[in-house]
């Protein structure tokens, strides 16, 4: 092969490595289905390994494993049970109030907005129909309407149950053979290049677990801060809608947004005043102060340089093209390629070609 003969040995390791990562992601795209419970596992192992390890230095590692993969199950059903009265409290409201507002809107804002020349108007007996339809006490056939599904796409039932339950499985072996597989891999890595791929690896490790652990502190602090503050203003789901909020924040304004719009929907079948509209205002702006001025810059940092529209795009982009094993990897994989291209820029302005 004349090309390759005529590159410098420098250029041939990125070549290489170049196609490595290309092959690496053909091959997660062509099996991304049957790797989702694995990826799951190793993405939560290289999470939770730190706190696996500082345990495992008091106790037998098989112990320390068990403990932590315990905490972070109850902490997944914990969050889980948070929707639970979310759903099972708005839904009679929304029965109840729904026809209410369309009512008072359309004696209150449909004339002042004809005023203003836009024709509009709320179609009170089709929507009170509606929700006595959808909402009332046809509501079981819901549960018909679900087992129906269920035996339609029974095998996408049973692959979801499949990954809940081959997850903390495979996430148990991961975490128990963390540090000899972490070796086996390290041995494979050539010795004249370990020290370049150990910096390079170093710095990539420090990037993603800087931004994660903050993360996880940003989003604790919100959750707190959701639920007193909501607390204070009256909301009966406090509770489930401020941690709620405060876990969506992990994607950045698509969480915040959702979590407005919930605690929002749960005020005014709460109130059914133009109340929780400015307490939720007030709320959720002084949120987003405190998250922007405060919090971000003082646990994450401008430094990461991942910031919240590279994060949405890096989730999107990856979910598009892998599905949810890319959901997954979209932050190891980014904070590999930023790394990476922080590198090749420090190589091009020292080279011979940025100097002229």
């Amino acid at each position: 092969m004349p090309f390759f003969n005529s590159l410098s040995p420098a250029q041939r390791r990125v070549l290489g490595w170049s196609a490595l990562s290309l092959a690496a992601l053909l091959l997660l795209w062509l099996l991304a289905p049957v790797l989702s419970p694995f990826v799951a596992a190793t993405v939560l192992a290289y999470v939770l390994a730190p706190l696996v390890d500082r345990l495992a230095r008091r106790l037998p590692r098989v112990l320390a494993v068990m403990l932590v993969e315990l905490l972070m199950l109850l902490v997944a059903a914990s969050l889980l049970l948070l929707l639970v009265p979310i759903v099972t409290k708005e839904l009679p409201l929304l029965r109840e109030q729904l026809p209410l507002l369309a009512g008072k809107l359309n004696d209150g804002l449909a004339p002042w907005l004809q005023r203003l020349g836009v024709p509009i108007a709320f179609d009170v007996p089709t929507i009170k129909a509606f929700v006595l339809e959808h909402f009332g006490d046809q509501a079981g056939n819901w549960l018909t309407t679900l087992l129906g599904s269920v035996r339609i796409g029974g095998s996408v039932l049973l692959a979801l149950v499949g990954n809940l339950v081959l997850i903390p499985v495979v996430l148990f072996y991961l975490l128990l053979d963390w540090p000899q597989m972490m070796q086996r891999l390290w041995s494979l890595v050539p010795p004249s290049a370990r020290a370049r791929v150990g910096e390079f690896l170093g710095e990539c490790d420090q990037l993603l677990g800087h931004y994660l652990r903050g993360q996880l502190l940003v989003m604790a602090a919100l959750a707190l801060f959701y639920t007193v503050a909501l607390a204070l203003a009256g909301f009966d789901l406090a509770l489930p809608l401020g941690v709620f909020t405060g876990v969506a924040v992990f994607v950045p304004y698509v969480g915040f947004g959702l979590g407005l719009v919930l605690t929002l929907l749960a005020g005014v079948l709460q109130f059914g005043t133009l109340y929780p509209l400015l307490a939720v205002a007030l709320v959720f702006g002084l949120g987003q102060m405190l998250e922007s001025f405060v919090l971000t810059p003082r646990l994450i940092g401008e430094r990461i340089g991942l910031s919240p529209l590279m994060v949405i795009f890096a989730l999107l982009a990856f979910g598009h093209l892998l599905g949810f094993v890319g959901v997954l990897v979209a932050l190891p994989l980014s904070a590999v390629a930023l790394v990476a291209l922080a590198r090749l820029q420090r190589s091009y302005l020292q080279s011979g070609l940025y100097r002229g």
